[in-house]
């Protein structure tokens, strides 16, 4: 199974894994309406809000481990 990493566009991350909005929305990481979930990388965006990537990786992992 392919695991989201810091590297991975959000948009991307998004398209693969529906499932995986709900995590982003709830960190307020991902404007996934506009260019920048096109264009940033999960650990960019991270930084840019302040969130624990370790955290934000690790709830996004598992909610696609679920889905599987």
């Amino acid at each position: 199974m392919m695991r989201i990493t810091a590297e991975m566009k959000i948009d991307n991350v998004v398209r693969q894994y529906p499932e995986t909005v709900q995590i982003f929305n709830r960190y307020g990481v991902a404007c996934l309406g506009c260019s920048a979930a096109e264009y940033d990388n999960i650990a960019t965006s991270a930084q840019v809000h302040g969130v624990n990537l370790d955290q934000l990786l690790r709830e996004l992992n598992e909610t696609v481990t679920i889905r599987n």
